[in-house]
């Protein structure tokens, strides 16, 4: 008899656990974001031309424009040096505005790199601040 009311016990704790998770997970919604990784393209090459000093800050400046847009809300490189170079991810209607976006990055142009996407369903309105060392906000 002991033995049943300690699985009773369990049970209904267990039950009450897997509705408390139900709740939490309706305290927020949820959407689709679309991302973008940046792969080493046909002319990729790992020397550091003026061109390419170039291209480069002519890629930071498209990042920084599409992320002053609104619709890029993380972007960044990998630090790995393999074929995956970095990710984008936009907060948009639809893949086809990410890419009319994303494919006007100089860097793509060139073929240096690539663009592979995915769709990615999280919490809807994440959010990325950057913060200083110490704990202030950019």
């Amino acid at each position: 008899m002991k033995r049943i009311r300690i699985l009773c016990a369990v049970a209904f704790l267990a039950a009450s656990a897997a509705v408390a998770v139900a709740a939490e997970a309706e305290d927020y919604e949820m959407t689709t974001y679309q991302v973008a990784f940046y792969r080493k393209g046909p002319a990729w090459t790992p020397s550091t031309t003026p061109e390419h000093k170039k291209l480069q800050s002519e890629h930071l400046a498209h990042i920084g424009k599409m992320a002053d847009s609104g619709k890029l809300i993380i972007a960044g490189p990998f630090s790995d040096g393999g074929d995956l170079r970095g990710m984008l991810i936009f907060r948009v209607d639809s893949v086809e505005e990410a890419k009319a976006l994303a494919e006007q990055d100089p860097v793509v142009k060139a073929g240096r790199l690539v663009l592979e996407w995915h769709p990615w369903f999280a919490a809807k309105n994440i959010t990325v601040t950057a913060k200083k060392e110490g704990g202030a906000a950019n």
